[in-house]
């Protein structure tokens, strides 16, 4: 009597073949593709990896993070009103079909189409280099010390999560150290004061959220040292928000003041070294910490491209409406784009926000897909701007829609958090940032040091 093959065994042999086949036709398949190599993992970088079009694009991208953050709630993680991992989203997570590196790139030549890489890790730093068809870059930009000797090496930057990280220990250190037995009153002061430097949404937003960590949970855990905190904002403008409606930067301003929080406007700063802050007329302010929230420049790999228009005052490339990189000679480079914070665009002065970011994201995957698809991309990028937001610290926010009108207060407010939940990319994120509001209305911010 003949038996037949156990039914496990006729699966098995039954599956092998058809996933052999697979796997060739989908070398056979990435081999016909183009290679489209993403260089960043911002808001720009992430709305590609997002969407571009994975079946006919070979999609590398190359980041020294493996997240994405939601940078507009970054504030919010620096005092413990949001934990870091509710504004984080993974890049292999969403980018499906890609292939990732967590690493730098050191160098582009335009003329090979191949970018020179380094190993985001202190154990392994070999250059390893990838050939690209169209590369974009998307590498965001660093906060710009405008060559103050001490910056770098003594204040507090919040563009990344592990800033937002080294911001909240430093705090919480601020106010241990301060409630020791053997520090003095003057030396309790000092510590207690939180320099902000930077009057635009970043620095505003930080300095609210501190003046809400510290009168809402701070001045409970440590009643003996409320009464000595300062935070203090320094700008070189005339006034904080240049670029909101007079009438919300005065509303601001003015709240701030009330509150308790100075606003030092036409500051210029000399020097910056541990825990003290020279100024251009040689006063010295002590501080515990100072965060630095003004202007961008350029990043390592924006300073080294060679052959490119740049900007001068921020030495960012320069780009056509097309988002395509610009040489020396004003011709475009053709395959080579640049988007987020990282570019400019010719003759156009918009803003370095992340709402810019993702909608340059956002026409460029639009492009790049429709250009794989044989079909032509006939209108240039134009930035289309909704509002301008800024917590205010209280429950309060200001909201500028530029010439159909503003809102601030609690209105403003719930219009803030109700956009920025909105916006959080996940199912999962929105479920854990009103999550964390709650807990942190309810039981007060963790003040655990790590």
């Amino acid at each position: 009597m003949n038996r037949s093959p156990p039914k496990p065994v006729l699966a098995l042999a039954a599956s092998i073949l058809p996933q052999r086949i697979l796997r060739r036709a989908l070398a056979s398949q990435a081999a016909k593709r183009e290679r489209l190599v993403i260089l960043g993992s911002g808001w720009a970088g992430f709305k590609l990896i997002n969407e571009v079009n994975t079946k006919d694009y070979d999609v590398v991208v190359i980041s020294p993070r493996n997240h994405f953050v939601f940078t507009p709630l970054l504030a919010s993680t620096a005092v413990g009103t949001l934990e870091y991992r509710a504004i984080t989203e993974p890049v292999r997570t969403y980018g499906r079909g890609i292939s990732f590196h967590q690493a730098t790139c050191d160098q582009i030549d335009f003329e090979k189409k191949e970018i020179t890489c380094r190993p985001a890790f202190e154990s392994q730093d070999a250059p390893f280099a990838i050939a690209f068809d169209k590369l974009v870059l998307a590498v965001g930009a660093k906060s710009n010390t405008f060559g103050i000797p001490g910056v770098a090496e003594n204040a507090f930057f919040l563009k990344e999560v592990d800033h937002a990280r080294k911001i909240r220990a430093r705090i919480i250190e601020c106010f241990e150290q301060a409630s020791e037995p053997n520090t003095t009153e003057e030396q309790q002061r000092n510590l207690l004061h939180f320099a902000v430097v930077g009057g635009g949404p970043t620095g505003i937003e930080f300095s609210a959220e501190l003046h809400d960590f510290c009168v809402e949970d701070l001045s409970k855990l440590y009643p003996q040292l409320k009464n000595k905190v300062r935070i203090s904002v320094y700008d070189v403008a005339e006034k904080i928000l240049g670029g909101f409606q007079a009438e919300l930067a005065e509303y601001a301003s003015e709240k701030f003041r009330r509150e308790g929080i100075q606003i030092k406007t036409k500051t210029f700063i000399k020097e910056v070294k541990k825990n003290l802050m020279v100024l251009k007329d040689d006063t010295q302010i002590p501080f515990g910490a100072l965060i630095w929230a003004t202007g961008i420049t350029s990043t390592p790999l924006g300073e080294s491209l060679g052959g490119v228009m740049k900007e001068e005052r921020s030495n960012r490339v320069i780009t056509n409406e097309y988002l395509t990189i610009l040489d020396k000679n004003g011709q475009a480079l053709d395959g080579i784009y640049a988007i987020g914070d990282c570019a400019v665009i010719k003759d156009k002065n918009l803003p370095a926000t992340a709402q810019v970011a993702d909608q340059k994201g956002r026409w460029l995957t639009y492009h790049l897909n429709r250009q794989v698809a044989g079909k032509p991309t006939l209108k240039p990028f134009t930035y289309n701007h909704i509002a301008s937001m800024v917590y205010t610290g209280a429950w309060s926010a200001l909201i500028d829609f530029s010439s159909k009108g503003n809102l601030k207060g609690r209105l403003a407010w719930i219009f803030w958090r109700s956009a920025y939940l909105t916006k959080s990319v996940s199912v999962k994120n929105k479920i854990l940032i009103p999550m964390y509001w709650f807990l942190s209305w309810a039981f007060g911010r963790d003040i655990s040091r790590f």
